[in-house]
């Protein structure tokens, strides 16, 4: 219930707001009324709870995500934006306004998406410790305090909880990835491609056309879509003769064998016999693949200076995939490190041989 009475030693409603009264009878305390009003004025809720039939021209929401283990969890991330886009703005009235207070836990959380893709909107930033090393408040959080508190802990959490620098910047897997303005062609041994086809609906295909360069690999184009495979396999096929394609590695993996049959019969009939196009069975750990390999990719892989223009949604997959915590993809990642295991494999192959 919400605390009317005046009390000594406890600060209630009217203290507050003594201009107004709740509601007889409407006093709980996550919904109650005003004297004289004809609806609630007020309701809690929350992404698991409901709001029906409530309409509100104010919208306070106030720390969604609950721990740094929600922060990792890119499903919990997504579910929070879904409520928001799907129930609570369907729920706001004209003249509305949104107040979101949050920790900056993850780049994609809710007030990372609504930074990208809502305008009119005043961004206030507060950080425990000023650029200048001295603390915001001193009688809150002093730098004693501060430097006592985070001795120990995680250094992501403190960047996060206190700095408001979201934690997937610090737990990122890919922290430096190189760029190019042009390709070396001198140091060009072929073009070639790797293709990770889709497991389910929900998957990404990701097929990347490289320049392979011996100890590198330069990345020329990248498809990466949801689109069915009725559609993909004629899109990676016209891709594979605009870019001539010298030869094509295409993962077998739940129903990768039949889409590559397609793609190489799709290639031919368009006239490209240059295209060599192989498929294989991927029986390595995937989430082991990926951080075992990191370093070389962040080393030895180059892609466009502009490309995170070029291809958004890769751009997004890949500088923000975390080395712990539950991935919502991991497809483009999963191919990239494909490229890595491709060129260093045929370097292993050409030292045996004697032949670089």
């Amino acid at each position: 219930m919400i605390a009317t009475e005046k009390s000594t030693g406890m600060t209630v409603y009217q203290d507050i707001f003594p201009d107004t009264k709740i509601k007889y009878g409407e006093a709980s305390m996550n919904k109650w009324a005003l004297e004289g009003s004809q609806v609630a004025n007020y309701l809690a809720t929350s992404p698991t709870g409901t709001a029906t039939g409530f309409g509100a021209d104010i919208i306070i929401i106030d720390d969604l995500i609950k721990n740094s283990e929600e922060a990792y969890n890119a499903n919990v991330l997504q579910k929070h934006i879904d409520w928001f886009t799907n129930t609570m703005l369907s729920r706001t009235e004209k003249g509305f306004k949104l107040i979101i207070i949050m920790t900056r836990w993850a780049t994609n959380d809710l007030a990372g998406f609504i930074l990208e893709n809502f305008e009119n909107v005043e961004h206030i930033n507060y950080k425990a410790i000023n650029e200048d090393g001295s603390a915001l408040d001193e009688d809150v959080l002093s730098l004693e305090d501060f430097n006592f508190k985070t001795k120990h802990m995680d250094k992501a959490i403190v960047y996060a909880n206190y700095q408001q620098e979201p934690i997937d910047v610090q737990g990122k897997l890919y922290q430096n990835l190189k760029t190019y303005v042009e390709i070396p062609k001198e140091k060009v041994r072929q073009r070639k491609a790797y293709c990770d086809t889709a497991d389910t609906g929900a998957d990404y295909l990701c097929n990347i056309i490289y320049d392979d360069c011996k100890d590198s690999a330069y990345i020329v184009d990248v498809i990466y879509t949801k689109e069915p495979m009725e559609i993909t396999e004629e899109l990676v096929a016209k891709t594979y003769k605009e870019y001539q394609v010298n030869l094509a590695d295409i993962e077998s993996n739940n129903g990768g064998r039949g889409f590559a049959r397609n793609v190489e019969r799709r290639t031919k009939e368009l006239g490209n016999y240059k295209t060599v196009v192989k498929w294989f069975h991927q029986s390595g750990n995937k989430q082991s693949r990926i951080l075992s390999n990191s370093a070389w990719v962040q080393q030895n892989i180059y892609f466009p200076v502009d490309w995170e223009n070029k291809w958004p949604e890769f751009y997004k997959a890949i500088t923000t995939y975390q080395k712990e915590g539950k991935n919502a993809h991991d497809d483009g990642p999963d191919a990239l490190t494909g490229v890595c295991e491709k060129i260093s494999k045929g370097t292993v192959q050409a030292i045996k041989g004697v032949a670089l």
